[in-house]
């Protein structure tokens, strides 16, 4: 069980685990296992390498990569040393990991070998980036990782984490399009340790196999290692979603607790033979980030045959919202469109443009208070006093509570697209369909989409005499911003609605495509 007394800050999670438990193992990473006792020492190691190179607390550190067990050796060094783990998005274009980079200033980049490209391609232009160290070795201008890391001093740093140091800094897209930097503290950890530690989907026993499926630049990769380490589990980590891979690892490691987004649920279930697997480890699935069709959920929860609990919340909490416990996934219950109910030490409530709280059934923003709550964006002190007002964050999501108390969300205030787990924003779209020379106008909204949840679409009107097809305007945003943000489709039409003031009417626009979908987002 978790104890956040005994680990108050993420820096004492491997120091307390190798005094415990050293010999077992804590990582499982493509035939490689780390024991606890290898991870406080590589932990250690890689904090003295990164003070070495001049990382003093407050700095970020940031990773670019795949899913790999070494991003949680550095995740722990880097909480030694009192900087910041920044998780890059991979599947962003250079530019948008350029920005990321310069933005939080990091001191160190960690790169594998998918990415050298890209790395030397916007190294220069980050001015304050004094290393990068090749993960996978094999270039002869960046230290390779393996060896950078063991020529370190193996005794601890003595250096004495804080409540308020930040730990993790992922970064979430911002209606402007520009990305903001999520602060996450010791103290939000803890919180969330609290919190977890009550409830079954995030209870592991000490042995217990975790899999950790979910990519590391988001807070759902975070998590499932840490909550995994803190309480002497095991984590199995995927490098990327491949189904037959993941079916393999469940049967072959015989994991017991799993996060699943919709969109993997949905490929799993999908597999050829999947119903003749063994599933019978598994203890906890939990999933979230994007809509589930409650189809999928029925036909998931007989398949796997686990404890399934839903998950809602956001970067800027950790994220910690609300949960759909296993008991409401009876369909007798009549809550499987809800996101569930708000955790035991939170306030989570729907409010009007004023802050004021709404009665049961009225639809409102979602505002959430906790602990857990970030600390705020980097160095974007205007949004964050806007998100935090009041000393709620404000979600941006619309939504309601029913009689029982479980909160259901109707859509979205803001205009955020979320597809297989992925924040898009429709600015940032619009921008890059914009610059195409045949485009006129354009409007981006989220479509359903069985896989996905939700999908892009851009509805665009052509200048005059243009001629672009559909598939010419794909292929030029694809060159413009990362692929999973590109519309999978494209209408043309002849002009969009808008009010009076010109603003566009995304709700117009997408209600054709919504009628008749009772739940419009995760």
């Amino acid at each position: 069980m978790l104890d956040p007394v005994a680990m108050p800050h993420l820096a004492d999670i491997p120091r307390v685990q190798a005094g415990r438990i050293p010999e077992k193992a804590a990582f499982w990473f493509e035939g490689e296992t780390t024991t606890f006792e290898q991870l406080e020492t590589r932990a250690n190691q890689i904090a003295n390498g990164l003070v070495a190179l001049g990382v003093k607390p407050g700095d970020r550190v940031a990773y670019l990569g795949k899913n790999m067990a070494v991003y949680y050796e550095m995740l722990f060094g880097c909480a030694k040393a009192r900087a910041a783990m920044t998780g890059i998005n991979n599947r962003l274009a250079p530019p948008e990991m350029q920005f990321i980079l310069s933005d939080s200033q990091a001191k160190v980049l960690f790169v594998s070998a998918d990415f050298y490209d890209a790395a030397q391609k916007i190294a220069g232009e980050c001015p304050e980036l004094k290393q990068i160290i090749a993960i996978d070795g094999g270039r002869d201008d960046w230290p390779a990782f393996s060896g950078w890391r063991d020529s370190q001093v193996e005794d601890a740093p003595g250096i004495v984490p804080l409540d308020d140091d930040d730990v993790i800094q992922l970064y979430t897209s911002g209606t402007t399009g520009l990305p903001k930097g999520v602060m996450l503290t010791n103290a939000n950890y803890r919180s969330v340790f609290q919190e977890a530690s009550k409830l079954d989907w995030s209870a592991y026993d000490e042995g217990d196999v975790v899999m950790n499926a979910m990519p590391l630049f988001h807070v759902a990769g975070c998590n499932i290692g840490v909550l995994a380490t803190a309480q002497g589990a095991k984590t199995v980590v995927v490098r990327e979603i491949d189904p037959k891979v993941i079916l393999d690892l469940v049967e072959e490691h015989k994991v017991n607790h799993t996060f699943w987004v919709p969109a993997v649920i949905l490929m799993l279930s999908q597999m050829p033979g999947v119903d003749e697997r063994d599933f019978s480890s598994l203890k906890t699935i939990s999933y979230g980030a994007s809509p589930i069709a409650e189809d999928l959920l029925k036909r998931a929860v007989d398949l796997f045959g686990a404890k399934f609990t839903q998950l809602y919340g956001l970067t800027e909490t950790v994220g910690l919202g609300t949960y759909l416990p296993p008991e409401a996934h009876d369909p007798s219950w009549g809550k499987l469109r809800s996101c569930g109910v708000p955790y035991p030490s939170s306030v989570v409530r729907v409010v009007d443009g004023d802050d004021n709280p709404l009665p049961t059934g009225e639809v409102g923003e979602i505002v959430i208070k906790g602990d857990y709550v970030m600390k705020g964006y980097w160095h974007r002190e205007e949004a964050t006093e806007e998100a935090l007002e009041g000393g709620f964050f404000h979600t941006g999501d619309a939504g309601y509570f029913d009689e029982d108390g479980f909160l259901y969300i109707h859509d979205r205030i803001k205009d955020m697209i979320v597809s297989g787990g992925e924040n898009v924003y429709p600015a940032e779209v619009e921008n890059a369909v914009f610059g195409h020379p045949d485009v006129a106008d354009v409007a981006v909204i989220g479509i359903p989409s069985e896989k996905w949840g939700e999908e892009v679409k851009a509805i665009v009107v052509l200048k005059e005499g243009a001629e672009a097809n559909p598939e010419d305007i794909i292929a030029w945003t694809k060159e413009k911003i990362a692929g999973y943000k590109c519309p999978k489709s494209v209408d043309v039409v002849e002009a969009l609605p808008r009010n009076p003031s010109g603003k566009i009417l995304r709700k117009d626009l997408r209600e054709p495509y919504w009628d008749g979908v009772e739940r419009r987002v995760g």
